[in-house]
């Protein structure tokens, strides 16, 4: 797995009129080309009356992917400026639209430029932009008489239980930010006396707001 990485958690729509065109603005968290270009083809049919819906979208911990389409604007003045605008905000899995109605005013190779990276900005501004931060899943295995110290350590400190199952034992499934995971063994080992089982299960990015992780 590779690093950290930033991208939209949810949908974002905004729109701005510039010399009487309006620009609609749309991003969207994708995990593969396949989803891209459904939702370029799901806000092209929304559209259908639009002079133009520009696309563009980074696929990739590594931005493997890069794809944009211009769709009838002048070569060089939609589709890379929505692209540049992903890659200037270092974002991955994402996808942006922006459609056009002209308003009866060229806006010229600049203007146009100018208008296709608003559109896009606007589009990722209204999403939720998190990081996505890698995480250890643990499994831990502890006696009934540890519980209690246990989940008040984990509600104080405000982690993020994913599942408590209680058989012969109490079993707490709960993902730790990878660099912090040996602190946090550490830790309740100690206030388990060691009495206790710690899994180190797969590795995964999950995504952070403000240093908090959403669900």
């Amino acid at each position: 797995m590779k690093d950290n990485y930033r991208t939209v958690f949810t949908f974002g729509e905004d729109e701005v009129i510039i010399n009487k065109s309006r620009f609609i603005g749309y991003a969207s968290p994708i995990d593969s080309e396949e989803e891209a270009l459904e939702f370029i083809d799901e806000i092209k049919a929304k559209h259908r009356d639009a002079t133009h819906n520009v696309s563009a979208y980074v696929i990739g911990e590594n931005s493997n992917i890069q794809r944009f389409n211009d769709d009838g604007e002048p070569s060089g003045t939609a589709g890379i400026p929505a692209l540049e605008v992903i890659k200037k905000e270092d974002l991955r899995n994402v996808v942006v639209v922006v459609t056009r109605y002209f308003g009866g005013i060229k806006l010229g190779g600049g203007g146009l430029i100018r208008a296709y990276t608003k559109g896009a900005k606007i589009g990722l501004e209204a999403s939720t932009i998190v990081d996505m931060v890698i995480h250890r899943k643990l499994k831990i295995r502890l006696d009934y008489n540890l519980y209690g110290k246990i989940e008040n350590h984990l509600l104080v400190n405000e982690y993020l239980v994913d599942e408590t199952i209680f058989d012969s034992s109490v079993n707490i499934t709960i993902c730790i930010d990878n660099e912090e995971v040996d602190e946090f063994i550490k830790t309740i080992t100690d206030l388990c006396s060691g009495d206790l089982e710690i899994e180190q299960l797969e590795l995964l990015h999950l995504p952070i707001l403000d240093g908090k992780r959403l669900k």
